[in-house]
């Protein structure tokens, strides 16, 4: 699992096309437990408002089911191990 770090709209924007690519289920985990599967566009707008708080961006948890996506996303955004 992997600590997500968006922090910029430019980074929400790439995060959500790179979504489109994945080939395996992506979850989202917030600190509060929504857990949201980012490969519904419902999901991935419901996730990423939900990681905004008061105009301000908040951390959460990914799950990929495949690695290859995992290490996709690992190289297109900031994803820390956790």
């Amino acid at each position: 699992m992997k600590i997500l770090h968006l922090n910029s709209k430019y980074c929400i924007w790439v995060f959500m096309n790179a979504l489109d690519i994945c080939k395996g289920e992506v979850m989202l985990m917030t600190d509060e437990g929504d857990c949201f599967n980012l490969r519904s566009k419902l999901s991935q707008i419901a996730g990423i408002m939900s990681l905004i708080e008061g105009g301000k961006m908040v951390n959460a948890k990914i799950h990929c089911s495949n690695h290859e996506d995992e290490s996709m996303l690992s190289n297109l955004i900031n994803l820390k191990q956790l």
